[in-house]
């Protein structure tokens, strides 16, 4: 029986700029899928939150440009927390899976495993 469960990802870019963005967030979209055999069509939403200092674009052209253009995408802007790691894109995945909680592989890539090491592959 597939059930609704959150898929976690982050990864950060090296600067801001629009195909850093694509290519980043279109590598770890690709990896969420991939490691928790997740299809398209078993999603539900995707939310993207990027820091602050990320302004070149919108992390949901990523997904758009990997066919996921039919999934509601919604982007918004991180808390911004003194001295916390700069340039980070997140993501929560929202998918129809067989997977139990502790099956899910939340994805961290390019560095931001250290946001969350008890979650990170």
């Amino acid at each position: 029986m597939k059930l609704v469960r959150g898929i976690r990802g982050a990864t950060v870019l090296a600067k801001d700029d629009g195909l850093e963005m694509r290519q980043a967030v279109s590598e770890l979209l690709s990896a969420m899928l991939k490691e928790n055999a997740v299809s398209p069509s078993d999603l539900i939403s995707i939310i993207f939150t990027a820091t602050s200092d990320l302004t070149s674009d919108f992390p949901a052209v990523a997904a758009r440009e990997l066919g996921l253009g039919e999934i509601p995408l919604l982007c918004a802007v991180e808390i911004d927390v003194p001295n916390a790691l700069e340039r980070v894109v997140r993501v929560l995945m929202h998918a129809y899976t067989e997977k139990s909680h502790s099956e899910i592989a939340h994805i961290y890539l390019r560095g931001a495993q250290v946001l969350r090491k008890d979650l990170a592959q």
